[in-house]
């Protein structure tokens, strides 16, 4: 047992994988105050060693600077005896760049776990000391939340409650439903978590009012989308996604023109609702369907975005399973 946590020493391997997450309502609200609604994705980030004899990497080959050398440095001044120099590594992620799924976070978790899990001196750091490590690290960044480390540390949906420093409460976690698939609706319009963050913090210093009626509603529509996951009623939850992405738009301006045009192809196409998850101005939308429609939806709308606009790309993707342990 670790002595400083009373947890069990974790094993470490040569390589690590996390998936992202896609907020389903309640963005900010893990550092604003207000519940947030997550679910992981099977769009792993993997840090491994950098060894060639390891075999092609799984998705698209990803820098690991500036964050390794800062995560290494991190590491340092909180664990003594480690190296002066991190070891060599490389990643790589099967989810889209810039997208508002926190393949970023992911990276930098797989980071202080790989790294960790290189040095003796970290021999016995339990994994939720390297989740809080992690959201401190980015906290020091980009001075958001940290409902992106749990989701995607926890698996499954997950239901916060935000607060204004540290990770936010993990309220619920469950199992997605195995009868619904998730769309990711890559825009290839990157977006910029940090000037948001800066732009929300000045409304939350100046008393915005129109940041207040964001709250009030976006915390309405994450309890219905809690309320909808927990009973499996898929209209339900596109009815709460529709009422979360709205108050993105319309209270915060987080949405775009060409978001919303493909908001409205989305569902003259297919009938689905997508959300914009991230930051906003760009980035991936989000959407649930049946399983059993998910091929033929997911069919038609990469044929229409493919004929008005070739950059988008549509992804089919799995929830992945919750976890009890940190």
């Amino acid at each position: 047992m670790n002595e400083r946590s009373g947890q069990s020493r974790r094993e470490w391997s040569a390589a690590s994988s996390h998936p992202v997450r896609a907020c389903l309502s309640g963005e900010d609200l893990d550092w604003l105050g207000g519940k947030s609604v997550c679910v992981a994705l099977d769009l792993h980030t993997t840090v491994r060693a950098d060894d060639p004899g390891a075999g092609e990497p799984e998705g698209d080959g990803i820098p690991v600077e500036p964050w390794a050398t800062q995560v290494w440095t991190y590491l340092r001044e909180r664990v003594p005896g480690m190296a002066a120099e991190p070891p060599g590594v490389v990643a790589s992620t099967r989810a889209p760049s810039a997208s508002g799924l926190s393949s970023s976070t992911a990276l930098i978790l797989g980071l202080f776990e790989i790294f960790a899990g290189s040095s003796p001196a970290c021999a016995g750091i339990p994994l939720s000391i390297l989740v809080q490590w992690a959201y401190e690290f980015e906290f020091t960044i980009f001075n958001g939340g940290g409902m992106d480390h749990v989701s995607i540390t926890r698996g499954g949906a997950t239901l916060f409650q935000g607060r204004s420093r540290g990770l936010p409460v993990l309220a619920e976690q469950m199992a997605f439903p195995a009868e619904w698939a998730l769309l990711v609706v890559d825009s290839g319009m990157s977006k910029n978590t940090q000037d948001h963050v800066r732009s929300v913090r000045r409304q939350e210093a100046a008393g915005d009012p129109a940041l207040a009626r964001y709250m009030r509603v976006a915390n309405d529509a994450s309890e219905a989308v809690w309320s909808a996951i927990r009973s499996r009623e898929l209209v339900a939850l596109g009815e709460g996604m529709e009422l979360a992405h709205t108050a993105m738009r319309d209270h915060q301006g987080m949405s775009t023109p060409f978001l919303e045009q493909l908001r409205d192809i989305a569902w003259a196409t297919a009938w689905v609702r997508l959300k914009l998850s991230g930051a906003g101005g760009g980035g991936a939308l989000v959407a649930v369907c049946a399983r059993a429609d998910a091929a033929s939806v997911s069919d038609a709308l990469r044929s229409r975005y493919g004929a008005v606009f070739p950059g988008v790309r549509v992804h089919l993707v799995d929830a992945v399973a919750p976890r009890d342990e940190w």
